[in-house]
């Protein structure tokens, strides 16, 4: 399929290849440059104190590290690029696909809502304290043992009094032990990825949430 650029400006694959060509047209140029000079500075030295190799070594080493550092730049530009275009490839794969990410919200539907917790330590016991959109609570969950690492969870939709709550969007807090003391855990939303974007030379998930999140920060894929 072909995209029509309609708002004037240049194709951003026209402007790589310009750019390409200007940094191996300016390393010629100066590679023609400093031949030149010195070559006429050979031409025009004082026939009774001429340069000695070591001079022109010397000059021949700057010009082979000046352009060395040229070509080490054009090829780490190139990789970085390839990276990002994998990168992006890697993302369209998890289109139509529900991940996990740092969040303290989540979708309540008609058969409950799914979310998670990372619990670097793991945990004895667990607290999840969930609020609607006001800030109330509606309904706090007490779980048992937490393994270590990333657990999914759910919420029966149903709140302090049996009842079925509101569909919604909700968010929710939770607190872990270990022992008698209190132990790190960090909420998760769960979100289905919608499309993918690229901002800033990196991909990005846009999700049903309305949030993005970096390919980096997806915790776990379903």
């Amino acid at each position: 399929m072909t995209t029509v650029n309609t708002n004037n400006q240049v194709p951003q694959d026209l402007l790589n290849t310009v750019n390409n060509r200007q940094t191996a047209s300016n390393t010629d140029d100066a590679q023609d440059r400093f031949m030149k000079l010195l070559v006429t500075q050979m031409k025009n030295q004082d026939p009774l104190n001429p340069m000695d190799n070591a001079q022109v070594t010397s000059q021949m080493a700057q010009l082979n590290t000046v352009t060395g550092i040229n070509k080490l730049n054009d090829s780490m530009t190139s990789l970085i690029n390839n990276v990002q275009m994998g990168q992006s490839y890697q993302a369209t794969s998890m289109i139509g696909r529900n991940i996990l990410s740092a969040g303290n919200s989540m979708e309540l539907g008609e058969k409950g809502a799914l979310f998670g917790v990372n619990i670097p330590n793991g945990a004895d016991s667990m607290t999840v304290t969930i609020k609607n959109g006001a800030g109330a609570v509606v309904q706090t969950l007490t779980l048992g043992k937490q393994a270590t690492g990333i657990n999914a969870l759910s919420w029966d939709g149903k709140d302090a009094s049996g009842q079925p709550a509101p569909t919604g969007t909700y968010t929710f807090e939770t607190t872990a032990t270990l022992g008698d003391a209190k132990t790190t855990s960090t909420p998760l939303s769960l979100a289905q990825v919608q499309s993918v974007s690229q901002m800033n030379g990196t991909s990005k998930l846009n999700l049903s949430t309305g949030k993005d999140v970096a390919l980096a920060d997806v915790l776990e894929v379903f």
